[in-house]
């Protein structure tokens, strides 16, 4: 069982190799703060892409040495993007970041058909918090990619984080799909779509999972509130990841946790590589935890 951030650490130690990690407009203090940590932890080796100057610059005004990394002076934005998005491609880097440059840019470059990143599945946003109110580390999916995401694209967020759970240690993660009540309501399409979920993942038609829905948020993280409720379950109470049904509800909830003081950590999911993609206002904590994530093998 994963129980804190630190484990998440631990986990990353146990690697056989160092990942690398391309930094896309790498001129970001923030980024490159986080970067430099995790190459001063052993965590990760690094290139750089971007201005050159500015990296050297941001790098002189934090004492950050700069020898253990590779630097590819690019000034122009998208290019530098697409020389990180080509070294993913190529096998020449492990992991994509997103330095100073706007998400719609990295993305386009990731979903390029010639030389992005693309598989064939959806794109989803993964998180993963260390809440000191629960006995475990918690996912959430999805919260900032896919704005009202239908069944089938639920399938696919589903099995994202389903299966990079499973990648983290998790044998069989147990998955609450979340909506406003534990009971089908034909008036409340969430309802129906995490019924469905549900029978589908009893079926195999998902990832290796177990799938209980609709659960309420409430009994799908306190088990004396699903019995409380009536509910027999084997997420109630002990989720590994909650599934929300659209960006506003998952949005809500990501930040409330944020703000009750998480640790957090979340990279993109369903490209070649997992990507990571923090928000301007994330701290450098979490960062660098999202650099980690990306580290699992």
């Amino acid at each position: 069982m994963l129980n804190k951030i630190s484990d998440l650490y631990k986990k990353v130690e146990l690697n056989t190799s160092t990942k690398k990690l391309a930094l896309a407009v790498a001129h970001d203090e923030h980024a490159m703060s986080a970067v430099y940590q995790a190459v001063q932890k052993n965590i990760i080796s690094a290139i750089l892409v971007g201005d050159k100057i500015k990296i050297e610059e941001i790098a002189k005004e934090n004492n950050f040495d700069l020898s253990k990394v590779e630097i590819i002076d690019e000034q122009n934005k998208n290019e530098a993007v697409k020389i990180c998005v080509k070294l993913v491609n190529e096998n020449k880097a492990d992991i994509l970041m997103k330095g100073n440059v706007p998400t719609a840019s990295l993305l386009r470059a990731v979903l390029n058909e010639k030389w992005g990143l693309k598989t064939g599945s959806l794109l989803s946003h993964f998180t993963v918090f260390e809440l000191e109110a629960y006995h475990k580390l918690i996912g959430l999916t999805d919260v900032a990619m896919n704005i009202a995401p239908d069944l089938k694209e639920k399938v696919g967020i589903l099995n994202n984080s389903a299966n990079y759970l499973i990648k983290m240690g998790i044998e069989k993660p147990k998955v609450a799909a979340l909506a406003a009540v534990e009971v089908v309501n034909p008036k409340m399409p969430a309802t129906i779509d995490a019924a469905i979920l549900s029978k589908m993942a009893q079926r195999k038609q998902t990832a290796n999972c177990i799938v209980d829905g609709p659960l309420a948020f409430d009994n799908a993280v306190s088990k004396k509130s699903a019995e409380h409720k009536g509910i027999i379950s084997d997420v109630a109470g002990d989720a590994d990841l909650l599934l929300v049904p659209d960006i506003e509800a998952g949005n809500m909830l990501y930040k409330s946790f944020a703000f009750m003081g998480a640790k957090i950590a979340a990279v993109i999911l369903g490209a070649k590589t997992p990507i990571v993609l923090t928000s301007r206002s994330d701290s450098e904590e979490t960062k660098l935890n999202s650099i980690v994530l990306a580290c699992i093998s």
